[in-house]
């Protein structure tokens, strides 16, 4: 299938009830400025522009918001422990945007968006959401041309001399093109 757009990204999210469904929970918990995100998105783009008929398994399901009046990491792990209670199987990790930036040595955040777009990767730099309305709504602060091209790089933030090791490490850690075999992975070095 050919995912053009960010309608199409949208629709295809919508469409699939086990995606629905955890927006659905996390939505109940009325977290602050919150979303789904990273590989919950990109794995489903990735998985249907690839004719898979399974979905690849997550290694967690990313759930953020931003919360700057309490930014306990206890906090975070009280949500996930009650987003156990309403999905058991899903594997979630949940972090309050607020105080990430000091992980990543980087300027406090001004909101979950803006979290997202200080993630290593274009194709992770994801987000996605439902409204009161439960219509799907998505946040891509780099565009989706890279996650729908296949094309692995680093965010501006991470193509810089202090961040790209990191980056590196990273794609090099995850080895996504085992999974998705037609993905081109850009900034990592080559052996001659």
């Amino acid at each position: 299938m050919r995912i053009k757009n960010e309608e199409n990204v949208i629709k295809l999210i919508k469409e699939d009830e086990w995606m629905m469904d955890i927006l659905k929970a996390v939505k109940t918990l009325n977290l602050p400025d919150w979303w789904i995100c990273a590989g919950f998105v990109r794995s489903k783009i990735w998985d249907v522009i690839h004719n898979y008929n399974l979905r690849t398994p997550l290694p967690d399901v990313d759930v953020i918001y931003f919360n700057p009046n309490n930014v306990c990491e206890a906090e975070e792990e009280k949500i996930e422990e009650k987003l156990k209670t309403i999905i058991t199987s899903i594997p979630w990790s949940v972090k309050n945007q607020a105080r990430m930036h000091t992980k990543s040595g980087m300027t406090p955040y001004s909101s979950s968006v803006d979290g997202i777009s200080n993630f290593p990767e274009t194709v992770t730099s994801l987000g996605v959401k439902i409204n009161e309305n439960d219509d799907v709504i998505l946040a891509a602060p780099w565009g989706i041309d890279d996650v729908v091209n296949l094309e692995v790089r680093p965010t501006p933030v991470y193509d810089t001399k202090e961040k790209k090791e990191f980056y590196i490490h990273r794609v090099t850690t995850k080895n996504w093109s085992e999974k998705w075999d037609r993905l081109k992975v850009y900034g990592i070095p080559t052996c001659k």
